[in-house]
């Protein structure tokens, strides 16, 4: 098992909890070349997944130069929906240069549209794949992390991701708490949440406050990680989602005085026990939270 290529568990996991009899691709995974496989992690006290939403042009004027200042990571999570607005939006161009600066980058489908239904999710193969292609011509490597758009998702939209070699999808703080409600989320623990819907604690909305934030992130300790979604600071096109400058680099001074880990959610993979993945209740949910974007 120490010569497992990335994402060969994913592979061995389906094989065995679908009840799959596809020997020679469960073998072809056991005997792949690549990265070791690296047993399971205790998860650190204060760990605080870090993730930002639709490609917003403040996300690399702003958002990531203050994140490198303070050393933490993050994942971008990329849609090509809003991109034609080259005033707004991040170019291709702009996402490779995310990526060579050490952030991660994730899939969040070509259109952002809801696949919390059998007809949906029947295109979210093609969407997941333009979105690769399109990172590919520039130099992105394919993702292995995706944030469902609008919060939506269904039992048979996580097959797709399972077979598309997903291997960590965020999900939003949804059904636990109403969308645009702005209450604390639940937090992750990956010996519940599945790792293809790992719940959102914290999603910033125009009335957040530091002293929310503090709450939001105070859970994050005793195996349970806090997982942050944000989307434009500021995002002037979607003002419902919109973040204050100042409330985020609050935010972020607080988690650095404070000692926190900010990790991007591809770290949390090590944490997760993948031969043995958590029977989640949410499998069976679908989950439509009818938000705007």
């Amino acid at each position: 098992m120490s010569h497992l290529r990335p994402g060969a568990w994913l592979f061995v996991r389906i094989a065995i909890q679908r009840n799959l009899s596809l020997l020679s691709t469960l073998v072809a995974a056991i005997i792949g070349i690549g990265a070791p496989c690296a047993a399971q992690t205790a998860v650190p006290d204060k760990t605080v997944v870090l993730t930002l939403d639709d490609a917003v042009k403040s996300q690399i004027d702003f958002v990531a130069p203050l994140l490198e200042k303070l050393n933490f990571k993050a994942t971008f999570f990329i849609s090509h929906a809003w991109m034609d607005d080259k005033e707004h939006f991040l170019t291709w161009k702009e996402v490779a240069e995310l990526n060579r600066r050490g952030f991660e980058i994730g899939n969040h489908t070509w259109t952002h549209a809801p696949f919390d239904t059998p007809e949906k999710a029947a295109t979210l193969e093609h969407e997941l794949t333009m979105i690769d292609d399109a990172l590919a011509k520039v130099g992105v490597p394919k993702p292995v992390s995706f944030a469902w758009p609008g919060d939506n998702f269904g039992p048979e939209a996580i097959k797709v991701l399972e077979a598309h070699g997903i291997q960590l999808a965020r999900r939003g703080m949804q059904p636990e708490i109403p969308y645009g409600e702005i209450r604390v989320g639940p937090l992750l623990d990956v010996k519940k949440n599945y790792s293809l819907l790992i719940p959102t604690t914290g999603d910033s909305y125009p009335g957040w406050t530091l002293e929310h934030f503090k709450k939001v992130v105070a859970g994050a300790k005793d195996g349970k990680i806090a997982v942050l979604q944000f989307h434009g600071v500021p995002d002037t096109v979607h003002p419902w989602v919109n973040t204050l400058p100042e409330l985020f680099s609050q935010c972020m001074d607080y988690l650095k005085e404070n000692g926190y880990h900010v990790i991007a959610l591809r770290d949390v993979a090590k944490y997760y026990d993948w031969p043995h993945l958590p029977d989640d209740p949410m499998l069976k949910q679908r989950v439509n939270t009818a938000r705007k974007k």
